[in-house]
């Protein structure tokens, strides 16, 4: 039979191999004689913090015996929550996610200790240790799935936040997954649970997922915004604090993602019955400065679509106007400034006009954009997507002008995001056009280009198992 190591032995045979007593090490440990001796002798547990003086004593690296640690202390033993809690926080803090998952494997058979990994999982959240929390909610989840309980389907929804990133291909599935839970969480917190859901299904344009999530939302909105001003001002208040907007903004966002979808089909004209919906907001109660201020977003929006969709209807006749609209907004970079340009853009090339004055005026704010870290879905899927799209169709504007500089520039920046996306569509696009004007490509464009097909190449090799037969 294998006999497993004990941190207790180690230490003996340190100490005996340093020549030193108890109360030597326990001076370099900053540990009592006493503590160091019942170590030794397997009379006392030991803490996380202990374990980490006595590796530092010792010279070893931080977090070198947690192995022995979680077979010593945790599997050997009755789950302790005071020793596993500070266990975590540590293995979080250190990225010992294997350790991290070996203790949820050893204690999970047991339901009685869900509501407490789930309390610490939610903290490592709040922390940004987004990855250790994933291992506690996956393992919750996992001893809960046939307990159709609240707390399983927030686990799922903190999964699905977690989980979601730049492989579009993986976020279809990991969506789909959430999607089931959704009911099952509390009246309000599914409200941002399908905010966030409609905008992955925005960013993946599956445009019928996005209207139907979208009703959902509004409906259920509704529903709670009738209540709401039926129930006495102090409920009132607490429920608000759950949601991450006003209630009325989810009505009003469930009518401008059914407008986008109605424009990615080209109904343009169903499209600005949603828009004139989510414009006029009169029946707004509150006359806070939150909600003031989301009326004039939504304002904004409004009169900036209307002139889109007239534009794409074909009445070119609005671009100036749109084009002053924009300029009136663009005193910062916001995130809403891409969608406007791309509309530009689908514009120019569906009409074939020249906007080379109107994209000048815009370069610096076009050059700017980048992908930011944020935990707000929107931010983390919709706007990666839409400069890709508008670099494509920038790339499309200009290898179709003749300016080939300029159009390979933004094309090879398409081509690698739709790559990281893993948006298969719209990366074969790009090496179709690509294709297409490769004459016209200088020789430092053309050998960019081959090795980052031939980085893909490889990557999809490593990734897929496939042979490579290169020498």
């Amino acid at each position: 039979m294998k006999h497993t190591p004990t941190i207790r032995a180690e230490l003996d045979r340190y100490i005996q191999q340093e020549g030193m007593s108890l109360t030597q090490f326990g001076h370099i440990a900053g540990m009592n004689r006493g503590i160091v001796s019942a170590i030794v002798a397997g009379n006392k547990s030991m803490s996380v913090n202990q374990l980490d003086l006595i590796t530092e004593a010792m010279g070893l690296p931080e977090g070198h015996f947690y192995d022995l640690f979680i077979e010593n202390y945790i599997i050997d033993h009755p789950p302790n929550m005071r020793r596993i809690e500070p266990f975590l926080f540590r293995c979080a803090e250190l990225d010992k996610l294997d350790s991290i998952r070996r203790v949820v494997g050893a204690i999970m058979d047991n339901l009685l200790y869900s509501p407490k990994l789930f309390e610490i999982a939610e903290e490592l959240l709040s922390q940004g240790r987004h990855a250790a929390a994933l291992l506690l909610y996956e393992g919750v989840a996992e001893a809960e799935k046939y307990q159709h309980s609240e707390r399983l389907a927030i686990c799922q929804y903190r999964i699905f936040t977690i989980q979601i990133g730049d492989d579009q291909s993986r976020n279809i599935g990991t969506a789909a997954v959430f999607e089931a839970f959704v009911e099952r969480l509390d009246e309000l917190d599914q409200l941002d649970a399908l905010k966030d859901l409609a905008n992955v299904y925005r960013s993946l344009r599956k445009w019928d997922k996005v209207e139907d999530v979208a009703r959902t939302m509004r409906a259920k909105a509704e529903i709670q915004y009738t209540l709401e001003h039926q129930q006495q001002s102090r409920i009132r208040d607490e429920s608000s604090k759950k949601l991450s907007r006003p209630l009325f903004v989810y009505i009003a966002y469930a009518d401008l993602l059914c407008s986008g979808s109605c424009e990615a089909k080209g109904d343009y004209h169903q499209a600005l019955q949603y828009t004139y919906a989510y414009a006029n907001l009169d029946w707004v109660k509150e006359t806070d400065e939150d909600t003031r201020h989301w009326i004039s977003l939504f304002k904004s929006w409004a009169e900036g679509n209307t002139y889109i969709y007239k534009l794409l209807s074909g009445d070119v006749s609005v671009l100036n106007d749109y084009v002053q609209y924009i300029i009136a907004s663009s005193d910062k970079v916001d995130k809403e400034m891409i969608v406007k340009l791309l509309n530009v853009m689908f514009a120019a090339n569906q009409y074939k006009l020249d906007v080379s004055d109107i994209i000048k005026r815009f370069e610096t704010i076009i050059a700017s954009f980048v992908q930011q870290p944020s935990t707000d879905m929107y931010t983390k899927q919709v706007i990666p997507e839409q400069y890709a799209r508008l670099s494509y169709e920038l790339a499309y504007y200009y290898l179709h002008q003749g300016s080939y500089e300029d159009g390979f520039k933004y094309l090879m920046y398409s081509l690698e995001s739709y790559h990281t996306l893993n948006n298969e569509t719209y990366y074969l696009n790009c090496v179709g056009m690509f294709e297409h004007f490769r004459t016209h490509a200088i020789p430092e464009t053309k050998e960019k280009y081959s090795k980052f097909i031939e980085k893909v190449w490889l990557d999809n090799v490593e990734k897929n198992g496939t042979a490579n037969h290169c020498s």
